[in-house]
């Protein structure tokens, strides 16, 4: 069975993912280190912490990490992860992967604030990711900031709460949820099960 690596940028609890991951069919294991990221079929950025923590944390598998994707390994990025992929964030100092050009900007205060709870996906196109899940779909989001990618063609859902926001993107071999497939029910698990037929073509 192929393995997921799931990063742990040391400030949470992964079980839950490394859960919805093994259900999807995949053996997944948590790791910190590079030589952990450079014999994994497939690599899962978590959805927690803060950026510039996390890119810390990065720096020292950033080259692996590139050169993993570069080579055409699946990478998931989730909330959090998905935003480690642009370059820079409101919420504070670091350099994200700049796997994409662009940043993260805080949610307007017109709304309360974190975003917490179901919410809906507007599927811009259709992806490996997406298939079989209909469009306005509710998933689970918590979040503060969200991704604005300068390729607009990266981004193939949006979830309106007080502003249009990128909910996802895909690119090649890169994947990214700005919600929690691992919190979102029947829908998570469909969404992670097509995230494992990409490790598994």
């Amino acid at each position: 069975m192929p393995e997921v690596v799931i990063f742990d940028y040391g400030v949470g609890n992964l079980l839950s993912l490394k859960t919805a991951l093994e259900k999807a069919g995949l053996t997944a294991s948590i790791a910190t280190t590079a030589q952990d990221l450079a014999k994994a079929d497939a690599i899962a950025l978590p959805g927690v912490g803060s950026f510039t923590a996390a890119s810390s944390k990065l720096d020292a598998v950033k080259e692996i990490l590139q050169t993993k994707i570069q080579e055409g390994t699946p990478l998931l990025g989730i909330c959090l992860g998905l935003q480690l992929f642009f370059e820079s964030s409101q919420e504070g100092p670091g350099d994200g992967l700049a796997l994409f050009k662009g940043k993260n900007m805080q949610l307007p205060n017109t709304v309360k604030v974190p975003h917490m709870g179901w919410n809906t996906l507007n599927i811009l196109k259709p992806n490996e990711l997406f298939e079989d899940i209909a469009e306005g779909t509710y998933v689970y989001f918590v979040h503060s900031l969200y991704p604005v990618p300068k390729d607009k063609k990266i981004v193939c859902a949006t979830t309106e709460y007080g502003t249009t926001f990128t909910s996802a993107v895909a690119s090649k071999n890169i994947y990214g949820t700005q919600f929690h497939p691992e919190k979102s029910g029947d829908v998570g698990l469909k969404i992670l099960k097509n995230f494992v037929k990409t490790v598994v073509k």
